[in-house]
């Protein structure tokens, strides 16, 4: 594999019906054919296209199918898609868990372990202020001058 990359490979967005299907005439799981699941890494699982939970697994396969086969499972009935991005390095695969639940808020409230950086509040006031004014850009001014042209237009209308 390609050991100086973090992530090695990836799966985006596959349905958690696979974690189900069969090939007619077997009995292992269709899934299981892919040796991407089989590697250690970071999972999302996804209600509709909304990232829900975002964990680490020594084997995907494994993590995954649990979650959606196993109804004692705090996630089995919340989730309907997942993602999967194979990392053999555990310190690489730490690292992706944080970038992943930093970037995409999940439902089960987890926090990234590192510091984050908040805009300052100056800074957050003047942003403020500046969508006010964008929604509502009308002055006093532009009101009374908007008032005088109206009151100018019903004076020309007839009766």
């Amino acid at each position: 594999m390609a050991a100086n990359r973090m992530i090695e490979r990836f799966i985006s967005m596959w349905p958690r019906e696979i974690c189900d299907l069969r090939e007619v005439g077997q009995r292992s799981l269709f899934i299981k054919g892919f040796p991407e699941l089989n590697e250690p890494g970071v999972y999302v699982l996804y209600r509709d296209e909304h990232p829900y939970y975002i964990g680490k697994a020594q084997k995907l396969f494994n993590r995954i199918h649990d979650h959606a086969n196993k109804s004692t499972d705090r996630y089995y009935n919340f989730w309907n898609f997942f993602s999967a991005f194979v990392v053999t390095n555990e310190k690489h695969s730490a690292e992706v868990e944080k970038i992943l639940i930093a970037a995409m808020p999940t439902a089960n409230s987890s926090m990234p372990r590192m510091s984050k950086v908040n805009l300052p509040k100056d800074i957050v006031a003047r942003m403020r202020r500046i969508r006010r004014h964008q929604t509502d850009p009308v002055t006093r001014q532009d009101f009374a001058e908007l008032l005088k042209r109206m009151r100018e237009l019903e004076k020309r209308l007839p009766g």
